[in-house]
């Protein structure tokens, strides 16, 4: 790949935008990809820690953009409009080599649209999910993009009918994921004991999530731990404001005795520590899956955004690693179904059944083959051609 590299000696410009924790990752991932290649690259817009880290001049908080729902994006629309219009003058000005749309696509793909009009080549890096509801996006995604990069084999086809240029990456996790202590080396790192039933907790990233399901999560630790007083809970937080929820969560459930830890991120190596992960529907149910563990997923939004939603859907079931499969490999507990009860008795039936703990881990190591394709350095050669001169 040396050519790349010779074809601009001077300093370019990428745009880049993530919306949420895991495009923080992927964003962070791609940024140091594509330095390898070529060092003097420069990336402006909007991310997390991970994606700073990696050298992004950040305009803007990734939390800003860290919401879900019709209800929670109508409450702060006026806020994510105002950023969306400044930070397009902004690119507009600058005149990026490369704009790159790390997921949240409601936010970037009119941005994507908008810039490639204007002569700037778009990327958008993780499909949105056209093969589980509204596939009618496909034209906008037509008009919005130069390439598409997908993280699923599956999803290539959708694209290519479409005729809209599309590469499948892999999924970095996978390679991430491979390396992370599992079991006992986890929970030694971890310093927790070796024999009590662990129990990760994960409500979610954002805050949203977190006051709809941190209640949920609490009552449902409270009644297992009524029934396994040995047991221990970890519970890893992305941010100090999410944290602050869980806290109030708990305390407003008096469960401030319960054998709980509260983490700041390190969500995979909580789940890696665990028997059992109780997990809301999102990326980290793919984490979960990839490190082998058998979880309960669930979703709770409010009312008026589940109706919204309801009947949208083309597939029966929401967790990835179900949407994988083709079946449902583990459950789900969504909305109404969603309650402690439920939860409960899911995560004690699992942790109970050993067949079925051998049979997943099967299953999940067989996902992890199918994704495993050097994510990172395959979607750095494929951004790397539009940043020819």
């Amino acid at each position: 790949m040396a050519s790349f590299a010779d074809a601009s000696a001077r300093a370019r410009t990428i745009g880049i935008v993530a919306g949420e924790t895991s495009g923080d990752l992927l964003g962070s991932q791609l940024i140091r990809a594509l330095r390898e290649h070529m060092p003097a690259l420069r990336f402006v817009g909007i991310g997390g820690p991970r994606m700073e880290a990696a050298g992004l001049e950040a305009w803007y908080p990734l939390e800003k953009l860290a919401v879900r729902g019709y209800f929670e994006v109508l409450k702060h629309l006026p806020e994510i409009l105002s950023i969306r219009r400044r930070l397009r003058r902004r690119l507009v000005s600058e005149r990026p080599a490369l704009f790159i749309g790390v997921d949240a696509p409601d936010f970037n793909l009119s941005l994507e649209e908008s810039l490639k009009r204007r002569g700037i080549p778009t990327v958008h890096y993780v499909s949105p999910a056209v093969w589980m509801w509204r596939r009618e996006r496909l034209h906008k995604i037509k008009r919005a993009v130069t390439r598409m990069l997908t993280l699923f084999p599956f999803e290539p086809p959708y694209y290519e009918r479409a005729a809209i240029d599309v590469a499948f990456v892999g999924h970095p996790l996978t390679d991430i994921l491979a390396q992370l202590p599992r079991g006992a080396a986890a929970r030694e790192r971890l310093r927790l004991p070796l024999s009590a039933p662990v129990f990760a907790l994960l409500p979610g990233s954002r805050q949203s999530e977190l006051r709809h399901m941190a209640e949920l999560f609490v009552d449902t630790a409270k009644r297992i731990h009524a029934r396994i007083p040995e047991a221990f809970f970890l519970v890893p937080l992305a941010t100090r404001e999410t944290r602050t929820l869980f806290e109030i969560a708990m305390y407003r459930k008096e469960a401030r005795d319960l054998p709980l830890s509260m983490m700041f991120g390190h969500a995979q190596e909580a789940m890696a520590a665990a028997d059992v992960v109780l997990v809301a529907s999102g990326t980290a149910t793919l984490e979960a899956a990839l490190l082998g563990k058998p979880m309960v997923i669930t979703y709770k939004m409010p009312r008026v955004s589940a109706w919204l939603l309801k009947g949208k859907g083309y597939l029966p079931y929401y967790g990835l690693p179900n949407i994988l499969a083709g079946e449902f490999v583990v459950p789900e507990f969504i909305q109404d179904d969603a309650t402690p009860e439920n939860l409960e008795q899911a995560l004690l039936n699992v942790l109970a059944d050993r067949s079925l703990k051998a049979a997943l881990e099967r299953k999940f190591a067989a996902m992890a083959t199918s994704l495993r394709h050097g994510a990172a350095e395959y979607a750095a050669r494929a951004v790397l051609p539009l940043l020819r001169e």
